[in-house]
């Protein structure tokens, strides 16, 4: 009888497959009940609008038709989930009929598709150049069937080549000891010590292996080393995995050892370079293919004589003539296929091509000694059973802590489906059938120390091979500033590149990502970087859109897709755009770890990661990930990208009310600590460039300002400041930093100088790269402002300048009434005549009194002013009068009754000497206010041109969405009007 624990577990099991069928089928009949093709369109299950661009014979007599979208050659297909294998339906675009044909997807690429039909002797597909077509993605219902098929045999199953297995699996009993280790000659020699350990450890084990092989460490490399050893001793090897691109990577690389190999699945599937090993091709070259085609052709000649035939016993006769011949060929096809799966060493399937209601059920049961299964982290356990049942061995191999297996059932995933075997096995037994592959032979060092801290315990190094590459090292790069670096953040925190925000919609999108990506692809291509070797990767289907509208047309082999499709891929260099940019703060299905490891580790020699750190800090994990770009690689903000990108927000208000041109933190907020000896090295350099030595481990103190440029201590923000501030309090007009300082440090360098008003520039690249910060000349731009003077100082003290109030925040200039400017004046010219000290007596009280009893704002500062007496009201009148026809500058008494102007930002009235914004102290105003106009007229002066009207390509997709959705809305308010009147009648 069969345990409690296994009955358990397929209970389990076959419930959650149950809840997974029925999300999948709710949700194909919410589509066609409810949603628009174009909304199929946009989940990635429909691809609308296609013509046949070729049609030809592939091997075995497929049909095979290739696709593209109806518009021109340069024409890319939107972002779908389509990929090879799938079942797909054909139907004619202009009629609302059923469906075409029924066919297997053979290849997808950017700007093509192609299906696979069956043709039969009473079938002829006719298609039309000139017609649209559209394909819809087809559930599977042979998968469900065979996965619960394979759970049932579990149950059931008491004795058998697997039921050792099935022990050390479901019941939880101890791997049995492992055999003692003998001497192994290895197949491939250049295998590393921790490849080489694995694959000692899988042939030593008895029952179970787990091979962990994180990216990029030659996993394949070592499972290939392992069915060749196997095969060595004899064994017949059953290889699967969860998916054909994975299968027909085994098959290449076995298929250069000269082994026996057999590849089973639908040809359609399988790539070309691996057909000549599938079955029908070595049935193809059996010494029984001409006995087999001779029968074919008797029975279509009995066929043909049949049609012919009147008379009822003749055709009686036929009939009894075509059984004995259909039986015949299946004895010669079923002895045809027991002889090339007996003779294959190797035998590689699908986890559910491994049926037994396919081939090997020809076999005896006990045929295969070990079972491999390939990529498992990224298969159901359900379907992991279905080959596991062959044999009384495994070995998995994988990396569960990338992508898990997909599910649409989200309740499902949540109770265990998305846990996939590799990952319970790992977690329950250990390390003792575990073995981790620790170097890797793709990544740049810096790429490498991220992903072995954050998720594989610190055990990943970088092999000497790559661990230093970059892209400027590839033939033809050119050493720039983009191609000099491993890591890249460029942070939009601050600057107004929010995400779109739509209704009703799971996808997201960011434009203002999107020409960061392009400005960033374009310097890569620029120095010399092929578009083939770079990839783009968005987490949204929606930005994947964006992206191709952006860049497919320029750059046509570059490769954009979404991280769930790019696992398993590598290029030179990765741009990642999170998109995720909100008041909110939220992330989304960022939050999945194993995603970001993915997206990550899919580079190199370069790694550029465009996102707001605002919002994607407030989850733990891309904290930490921001804070290892900002530690160890170039930082820059998207404030340095603004003289290309308008952002269409930019003035728009934030959640708190603020202004987005307020100068905000662009730079991420992690910690900028760097280790002890990077401190160290900074000191020196910056030392260097100030002319002075350092002593040991002492910090460096601020230098006067006619050094050189300031030095940076271990607290560089905080010094950084502390420069600055000490530069606008001097009389110097410029400073300069040295070339010491590094990415994140020129960074804080832009944002202090922006909230002390200051001009800051840089120049120069590389390490050559230097920020120069200057004092604004207050004839140009008004930086200097300037206090009401203080009675209890020397008129002079008018004249002092003081720094510009940070932009964005109110103006520190004290805005006085008429009557202030008035009193104020008269102060002034008497302080030529008294001293300022001696003021009367009793005259501040009667201000105060005054402005006490009219509730009129505070004036900062204690002024003593000339008041007339506080019983002659006419007078004071006068005075007010004549204060409103004067200038409002502070130190200007011009009338202003015939020649003034009404400044819009302050409301007060100026002569023509300064009414200008910049000259009376509304600088800052007028500068946001320019930047407001700019970003919503998008003309930078007057006559420069007229507005761009075209729309937006991403606003244009949000807009048509709505409309369709909307008509959808009325077309079914329509019907449901007509079949009520219907039964009304």
């Amino acid at each position: 009888m069969a345990s409690p624990t296994v009955e358990s577990f397929v209970a389990e099991q076959l419930q959650l497959l149950e809840l997974e069928r029925d999300a999948e089928v709710a949700e194909r009949r919410s589509w066609q009940e409810h949603s628009s093709l174009k909304e199929l369109q946009s989940r990635g299950v429909c691809l609308l609008k296609l013509q046949v661009s070729s049609q030809r014979t592939g091997l075995y007599g497929q049909r095979l038709v290739t696709f593209e979208p109806r518009r021109c050659g340069s024409a890319v297909l939107p972002s779908n989930s389509f990929t090879s294998g799938d079942i797909v339906g054909l139907y004619d675009a202009a009629n609302e009929g059923g469906q075409l044909a029924t066919g297997v997807l053979t290849r997808i690429t950017q700007k093509s598709v192609t299906v696979a039909f069956d043709e039969s002797h009473d079938f002829q597909l006719s298609l039309d150049r000139e017609n649209a077509y559209r394909l819809l993605k087809l559930a599977n219902d042979v998968t469900y069937k065979r996965l619960k098929k394979a759970l049932e045999t579990v149950k059931k199953h008491r004795c058998g080549p697997a039921s050792s297995l099935i022990d050390v699996l479901l019941d939880g009993s101890a791997p049995s000891p492992a055999s003692e280790p003998c001497s192994i000659t290895f197949y491939n020699s250049a295998l590393d010590p921790s490849q080489k350990e694995a694959v000692s450890f899988a042939l030593a084990q008895k029952e179970l292996a787990i091979i962990h092989g994180p990216p990029g460490t030659g996993k394949t490399t070592t499972v290939v080393e392992i069915i060749l050893q196997e095969v060595k001793r004899g064994s017949k090897v059953l290889c699967c995995a969860p998916s054909n691109t994975a299968v027909d990577n085994l098959v290449e690389r076995l298929a250069r050892s000269k082994q026996r190999i057999l590849r089973l699945g639908h040809p359609a599937r399988l790539l070309e370079s691996v057909q000549q090993y599938s079955l029908d091709a070595v049935l193809a070259r059996s010494d029984n293919a001409q006995i087999i085609s001779d029968i074919r052709r008797d029975i279509d000649q009995v066929f043909a004589k049949n049609k012919k035939a009147q008379d009822k016993r003749e055709k009686t006769s036929f009939w009894n003539e075509i059984k004995l011949l259909r039986k015949e060929l299946k004895e010669r096809e079923e002895a045809a296929i027991v002889q090339s799966l007996a003779t294959a060493d190797v035998v590689l399937a699908t986890n559910t091509g491994a049926s037994p209601d396919g081939p090997l059920k020809l076999l005896p049961e006990s045929h295969f000694d070990v079972v491999v299964v390939d990529e498992c982290a990224q298969a159901l356990e359900a379907s992991c059973w279905i080959p596991l049942l062959k044999a009384p061995k495994c070995v998995l191999a994988g990396d569960h802590k990338q992508l898990p297996p997909t599910t649409i059932s989200h309740k499902a995933a949540l109770a265990g489906l998305s846990r996939s075997l590799m990952e319970r096995l790992a977690e329950k037994h250990g390390a003792s059938v575990v073995r981790m592959l620790t170097v890797q032979y793709r990544m740049h060092q810096a790429i490498t120390r991220w992903a072995s801290e954050a998720m594989y315990h610190g055990q990943l190094t970088a092999h000497p091979s790559v661990a230093g590459h970059l892209l400027r090292d590839l033939p033809g790069v050119s050493a720039t500033e983009e191609t000099s670096i491993p890591l890249l953040l460029v942070d939009t925190a601050g600057c107004g590149l929010f995400e779109l925000e739509e209704e009703d919609s799971q996808s997201k999108g960011n434009p203002g990502e999107v020409r960061l990506v392009t400005l960033h692809v374009q310097a890569l291509v620029d120095a010399g970087v092929q578009a083939a070797d770079i990839a783009v990767i968005a987490p949204y289907n929606l930005q994947v859109d964006l992206l191709r509208q952006s860049l497919s047309h320029k750059h046509p082999e570059l490769e954009i897709k979404s991280v769930d499709g790019f696992q398993g891929r590598e290029k030179e260099a990765v741009i990642l755009s999170f998109v995720r940019s909100s008041r909110k703060g939220e992330v989304g299905f960022l939050a999945e770890d194993r995603r970001i490891n993915v997206a990550v580790t899919r580079a190199r020699r370069h790694v550029a990661i465009i996102c707001d750190s605002h919002t994607v800090n407030n989850h733990g994990f891309l904290k930490t990930l921001v804070g290892y770009f900002t530690e160890h690689g170039e930082v820059r903000t998207a404030f340095e990208y603004l003289d290309d990108i308008v952002p269409e927000n930019y003035g728009h208000e934030d959640a708190q009310g603020h202004g987005r041109t307020a100068a905000k933190p662009w730079g991420p907020a992690a910690s900028t600590k760097k280790p002890a000896r990077r401190q160290e090295r900074h000191r020196q350099a910056t030392a260097a460039a100030a002319g002075e030595k350092p002593s040991g481990s002492e910090a460096c103190s601020q230098p006067s300002s006619s050094e050189s440029g300031p030095r940076v201590g271990e607290d560089s923000a905080e010094r950084l400041r502390a420069t600055i501030a000490e530069f606008v309090a001097s009389k110097e007009t410029q400073l300069e930093f040295p070339t010491a300082l590094n990415s994140h440090d020129r960074l804080r360098v832009h944002q202090i100088a922006e909230e002390f008003g200051l001009r800051h520039s840089s120049t120069g690249q590389g390490k050559a790269r230097r920020i120069t910060v200057s004092k604004r000349s207050p004839g140009a731009t008004g930086a200097v402002v300037r206090q009401p003077p203080s009675p209890l100082s020397p008129p002079q003290a008018e004249l002092e300048p003081r720094a510009e109030p940070p932009l964005g925040e109110p103006n520190s200039q004290v805005q006085l009434d008429l009557k202030a400017l008035h009193l104020e004046r008269l102060q002034r010219q008497q302080g030529g005549q008294a001293q300022p000290a001696k003021a009367q007596p009793g005259v501040g009280s009667g201000l105060q009194k005054v402005l006490q009893k009219k509730k009129k704002k505070e004036v900062k500062g204690k002024l003593s002013l000339a008041l007339p007496a506080e019983e002659d009201f006419d007078a004071l009148v006068s005075a007010v009068v004549k204060a409103n026809n004067t200038c409002s500058h502070t130190r200007c008494s011009t009338s202003i009754v015939t020649l003034g102007q009404l400044c819009q930002l302050c409301g007060h009235r100026y002569c023509l000497s300064h009414h200008l914004p910049e000259i009376h102290g509304c600088a800052e105003k007028a500068r946001a206010h320019a930047r407001q106009r700019i970003s919503r007229e998008g003309v930078l002066y007057a006559g420069s041109g007229a507005k761009d009207r075209t729309l937006d390509p991403a606003k244009r997709a949000q807009l048509q969405r709505r409309l369709d959705r909307k008509l959808s809305e009325l077309s079914s308010q329509r019907t449901s009007r007509r079949k009520e009147k219907e039964r009304g009648t």
